[in-house]
């Protein structure tokens, strides 16, 4: 029989909100499922009513009697007093009950024949789940994660937290379960535990049903897209970017009204057969293809969300002397973070700033917008060259009672407020939403108002600390391609992996104030640079809840 997970007219109400509506989901095929959907249209909602965290005002959730289900806990401390080794068994409560159970009528003392035959029985249940090798199952998950063995007979609560987060994930994944629920898996590990994750969803045969940010992690691992859309879910064969660019693809073509179907189609057709050919695993790219050669036009609606248009555009053109740095050095609360730091940047570059040090990062930032002085050390922009600073922390930069419209004109050369407007049009503030204070604007709102910033100054250097904060994923979308199309000089960082790899064609990591400057892409770098990969820890800190 196959697993099945089913979800009928579920309904949640928040007082007068309505989170979900008439939400109906049936998945009987073992695949991965990614769900994707605005920000506040309930991913994560739907997930715990799936769990039964949260009960539904109305529907009803249907599992195959037998199936197991589990998923990612997001409590890191209801486990304290437990070993590390049982905090993961105990992702099968049912096996963890008979170990439990059996190891005390062995601790008796009066060991009885009704002990025996309760023993008896037991055994038999536990040889039947694999009991046996529960410890070692247990341990192999937490190896690949990268919990070392010296750890698995520790208490939780001695653990850090990125080792809770590991152990937590290692308990979703144990046992084998028929139905796995992963709300943000990928959140706080680092790189070499999500592509252990990755291979293990790769090869897993049972239903997989995850929520993530993760861009690049949903398009290596899933096989079909959830949209939750017009109020509805919809099932998409592919993955993430195959679901963006073909939803992007039936705009282009809705629009063109005049082209004959049959047109469409091929184009529609030449569009898959070259996605398929680009898949990096053997064993989804023969399934994809195959499930993306039978879509069909009318499958494939256009979504309803809107993204942003962001589009960075120089007032002119940069020269051959951009940026010069020589011998910087800065201490802050007694620990260097920029220690004698020399680079020269060129007119083509486009640099990412990665690696776990985002006080290192931020401080070279606040050095090259001229908002912090080195210790020691200098720099020098070429005579060519106009910047545009887009902070990690923009709290002083909203400390303001202007309108969203007066407090982004001070920024514009044109200051006609028509034209200040459609930059904010742009990044989805209607326009009555201009008068709006920049001091009760929400997280994504500041970051998008931000961009705006960057749009009109018309710089060609970009400095951009983490961007993707407190962005949905259609913004971060949109961003990643206005920084892949804009034709000046990048300096960035960001926790986005899709973004960084698709868009930086130079890598630069300060490692204990030491600067490691590589001329390559992001994936290369990682490939080549195991402590690389240790040190690169994926976070969607910051972001805007999703209900």
């Amino acid at each position: 029989m196959e697993n099945k997970i089913e979800a009928r007219h579920l309904n949640l109400y928040y007082g007068q909100k309505h989170a979900l509506k008439d939400v109906s989901l049936d998945i009987k095929e073992n695949k991965i499922t990614a769900f994707i959907g605005p920000s506040g249209c309930g991913k994560s909602t739907f997930l715990k009513i799936l769990t039964g965290e949260l009960e539904p005002t109305s529907g009803e959730v249907i599992i195959t009697p037998g199936e197991r289900l589990s998923f990612l806990k997001q409590d890191h401390f209801q486990y304290d007093e437990c070993t590390v080794l049982d905090t993961v068994i105990m992702g099968n409560q049912r096996l963890y009950d008979i170990m439990k159970e059996k190891d005390a009528i062995y601790m008796k003392e009066d060991f009885s024949d009704e002990d025996g035959i309760r023993a008896s029985e037991l055994e038999g249940e536990f040889a039947e789940m694999n009991g046996w090798e529960a410890e070692s199952d247990a341990a192999t998950l937490l190896n690949g994660l990268g919990v070392d063995t010296e750890y698995h007979y520790n208490l939780m609560k001695d653990l850090n937290g990125s080792l809770k987060v590991k152990v937590l994930l290692a308990q979703a994944l144990f046992g084998n379960p028929d139905i796995l629920l992963l709300d943000e898996p990928t959140n706080h590990l680092d790189l070499d535990a999500i592509e252990w994750l990755e291979e293990f969803l790769i090869n897993f045969d049972n239903t997989v049903i995850v929520v993530s940010h993760d861009r690049y992690f949903l398009n290596k691992v899933c096989t079909q897209i959830a949209d939750i859309d017009y109020a509805k879910i919809q099932l998409y064969a592919g993955n993430y970017d195959f679901w963006y660019e073909s939803s992007q693809l039936i705009v282009k073509q809705m629009k063109e009204a005049n082209r004959k179907k049959e047109e469409k189609i091929k184009e529609l057709q030449d569009f898959i057969q070259r996605f398929s050919a680009n898949a990096s695993k053997s064993k989804q790219a023969t399934s994809r293809k195959r499930a993306l050669e039978k879509i069909e036009l009318d499958e494939i609606r256009p979504s309803s969300r809107k993204y942003p248009y962001i589009d960075f555009r120089p007032n002119r053109e940069i020269g051959n002397e951009v940026l010069t740095v020589e011998h910087l050095s800065k201490t802050i609360d007694g620990v260097k973070v920029l220690d004698d730091i020399s680079f020269v940047v060129g007119r083509e570059d486009k640099i990412a700033f990665v690696g776990s040090n985002g006080l290192a990062k931020t401080t070279l930032f606040q050095i090259l917008a001229g908002q912090m002085e080195p210790d020691e050390g200098s720099y020098k922009w070429g005579i060519t060259t106009s910047q545009s600073y887009f902070p990690k922390d923009n709290t002083k930069d909203f400390d303001s009672d202007d309108a969203i419209v007066d407090w982004l004109t001070q920024y514009s050369d044109n200051k006609d407020a028509t034209y200040v407007r459609q930059f904010l049009g742009r990044m989805l503030f209607p326009g009555d939403a201009g008068v709006k204070k920049v001091r009760v604007l929400s997280g994504g709102e500041k970051v998008r108002v931000m961009l705006s910033k960057l749009m009109i100054s018309g710089a060609n250097v970009l400095i951009v600390d983490e961007p993707t904060d407190h962005l949905d994923m259609e913004s971060i979308t949109a961003l990643n391609n206005g920084l892949i199309k804009f034709p000046g000089v990048l300096l960035f960082s960001s926790r986005d992996h899709q973004v960084v790899q698709t868009t930086a064609n130079r890598i630069m990591e300060i490692v204990n104030g030491k600067l490691i400057d590589k001329i390559t892409t992001y994936d290369e770098y990682l490939e080549n640079d195991e402590m690389a990969r240790k040190r690169a820890v994926y976070t969607t800190d910051g972001m805007d809840a999703d209900n």
